[in-house]
């Protein structure tokens, strides 16, 4: 899961970014409105943690372009200000979750998953694919009832894997799905990761090479 942090203050917007890394999602972090909408304009993210009083290019703002520009990227829009009349007002312009500061950070972690498993993605709650089932918000893959000791980034690569329903993934999109800006396109860390991931589901394969194409999960 891809996921936008928009926070003017530099400590807590850099707290957010490890935390979530820690959970395993890929994240980028802004602290203007302006930065938010180029990486928007690059990159398709599916949330964006959007603090509404921003300098400049305001929150408001930024979440009309999303509604807009990006449909399919869901907005939490963050706030200091917690009245009913505030979380009205976020709410109609679009945003589709509200949260006060201060928050509890599992509380962030648990309303982005939410988020992201809304209609628009098509993703059931649980996963399932030949005898793999994955749980994005218990972060819980099994083979056949056997529980997977998956690192984050191969427990990303899985979850992007099964989520497309058997269609293959590219690897560059499992690198702009499963890692940050910071990861380097050149490099074979995609390739890896999913030689590990492959290894720890064991046999038979279900993890298939498809030439020129990516990678897909499925029979052979």
């Amino acid at each position: 899961m891809r996921v936008l942090v928009v926070e003017d203050f530099g400590i807590l917007a850099r707290t957010i970014g490890t935390g979530l890394r820690r959970e395993g999602l890929a994240v980028d972090v802004v602290l203007d409105g302006a930065d938010a909408l180029e990486r928007l304009a690059v990159t398709r993210y599916d949330v964006v943690v959007l603090d509404r009083d921003l300098p400049g290019v305001g929150g408001d703002d930024v979440c009309r372009h999303i509604v807009a520009a990006h449909p399919a990227s869901r907005v939490l829009m963050l706030t200091a200000s917690g009245t009913v009349r505030d979380r009205i007002e976020g709410l109609g312009l679009g945003a589709d979750d509200y949260l006060p500061k201060p928050f509890d950070f599992d509380e962030l972690v648990a309303r982005i998953r939410a988020l992201a498993r809304r209609p628009s993605t098509a993703l059931p709650p649980v996963l399932t694919a030949v005898d793999l089932t994955l749980d994005p918000a218990q972060r819980v893959a099994t083979r056949a009832g056997r529980r997977l000791e998956l690192t984050p980034k191969e427990f990303g690569v899985l979850e992007c894997l099964m989520a497309a329903g058997g269609r293959p993934v590219s690897a560059e999109e499992l690198l702009e799905r499963v890692w940050d800006e910071a990861a380097d396109p050149f490099t074979t860390t995609v390739k890896t990761t999913v030689r590990r991931l492959r290894a720890r589901l064991g046999d038979p394969p279900v993890v298939h090479t498809v030439r020129e194409a990516g990678y897909r999960i499925g029979e052979a």
